[in-house]
């Protein structure tokens, strides 16, 4: 609101044929902002968005040739101070809210930003989300839920995430290994326990790999049979972007 003064005034000579008349008074503003639709910013954001991407394409940095979109999901808890932000209600003596976030890896741009309450599971923002047919949703383990999953899986999209340690499956068959590459094994699986298999009952992609730079053993699952293993792992590998924008977010 601040920035919108500031500019307010910085053309204060043009008011008249803004149709404006004078410059109004920080209040005013204030409260005509509390009965305006928050669509009116929504509409004009995603525009905004959509004309950034196609100047802002990436396509080469991921290491991938994908024709789909590729995204990650993720959020981050920004924390507020209670005395002064009381309904942001997180723990006992600490207030915050939680920032959920869908980027997009070809131009590090958002597309969909989500703010809930602190306290709120990060796999809750699958259920809200719209999914693109033929794109990618790169997630941690912590967004691992069989049926939304499978929601995924049922659009038309693929998802990469990190298996759960506890994971329950049987081996259906096995890819060539490509050790050379970090890829210990690329497996197809079913899940075995019988809510889980209810609520993915179709087949998925269990691929281990190990990073030379690091020598940290990722286990990937997706619902993609057509990329290769090492690609899988890369698209997972460009998820620190998030992480970087969560950087930005909560330090400027």
């Amino acid at each position: 609101m601040s920035d919108t003064m500031l500019c307010l005034k910085a053309n204060a000579n043009k008011m008249y044929h803004l149709g404006i008349g004078e410059v109004v008074a920080l209040s005013t503003i204030t409260r005509a902002n509390e009965n305006r639709s928050f669509q009116i910013y929504e509409d004009l954001a995603m525009l905004l968005i959509k004309e950034a991407k196609q100047l802002y394409s990436l396509d080469d940095e991921l290491e991938v040739s994908l024709k789909g979109n590729v995204f990650a999901i993720d959020a981050t808890v920004i924390d507020l101070c209670l005395s002064a932000f009381c309904w942001a209600t997180f723990r006992s003596a600490k207030g915050g809210i939680k920032l959920h976030t869908q980027i997009d890896l070809k131009t590090s741009i958002p597309e969909f930003i989500l703010f809930s309450n602190a306290s709120v599971h990060d796999v809750n923002v699958l259920d809200v989300i719209h999914f693109e047919a033929n794109s990618f949703y790169v997630m941690d383990r912590g967004y691992v839920d069989y049926k939304r999953l499978y929601k995924i899986h049922t659009s038309g999209a693929f998802f990469v995430t990190r298996a759960k340690d506890n994971m329950n499956y049987r081996r259906l068959y096995s890819n060539p290994k490509d050790a050379g590459n970090g890829i210990i094994y690329d497996q197809e699986i079913m899940l075995n326990n019988h809510y889980a298999a209810k609520d993915y009952p179709e087949k998925m992609r269990r691929i281990k790999f190990k990073d030379k730079e690091t020598g940290k053993v990722l286990i990937f699952l997706t619902n993609n049979f057509q990329l290769k293993a090492t690609d899988i792992a890369q698209l997972y590998k460009h998820r620190w972007k998030i992480e970087l924008f969560f950087k930005w977010i909560t330090t400027s």
